[in-house]
């Protein structure tokens, strides 16, 4: 397996491509060692002592570090722990963990808000080794969080309010404000 990684804007955060699916569809974040318990890639993950959060995308895996810690030495644990888990044959999310939530209950500027998110928006974010997730829409507030490398990288601030929340505002005139999640 031969597995390529990306520097991504967030100077933290390293990009791993194994050549494979990961999630296939969706996205997992794990921002700490207690949350990886659904997932046995970002449980072997976190056994890598610097590893301070693990971010699961389509074809790709982002992996967050502690300041005390340099890629240089952090790199080949972490090769080795993606090899090892996909020659375990485990799956990358355990199928208890899987969540089966619908969002037929949204109406429909929910719902145009979710699409120009997942069609406009979350690929290119998930060049840069991340994920953005709709929160909420209420009185023309979206409420959105970034996730993998983009969850404290210095420009996520920048991405929210002047590219998606122009770009929200252009085909959806309700919308006044984009803000992060708390």
């Amino acid at each position: 397996m031969f597995i390529q990684t990306e520097d991504t804007p967030n100077p933290a955060t390293l990009k791993f491509i194994p050549g494979t699916d990961v999630m296939g569809q969706g996205t997992a974040d794990f921002p700490d060692k207690e949350s990886a318990k659904g997932s046995a890639l970002a449980r072997r993950l976190f056994q890598i002592d610097g590893i301070s959060g693990v971010f699961l995308g389509s074809d790709f895996v982002t992996v967050t570090k502690t300041d005390d810690q340099e890629w240089f030495t952090l790199k080949p644990s972490i090769l080795a722990g993606i090899m090892e888990h996909y020659a375990s044959g485990l799956p990358v999310i355990d199928a208890e963990s899987e969540d089966g939530s619908s969002d037929d209950e949204d109406d429909d500027l929910v719902k145009q808000i979710k699409h120009l998110l997942d069609t406009r928006v979350r690929p290119a974010v998930a060049m840069d080794g991340g994920d953005i997730v709709f929160h909420d829409f209420d009185d023309g507030i979206v409420t959105l969080s970034m996730r993998g490398a983009c969850s404290g990288c210095p420009s996520s601030t920048a991405t929210l309010k002047m590219g998606i929340e122009n770009m929200l505002r252009h085909y959806i005139p309700e919308v006044r404000e984009v803000r992060p999640a708390e």
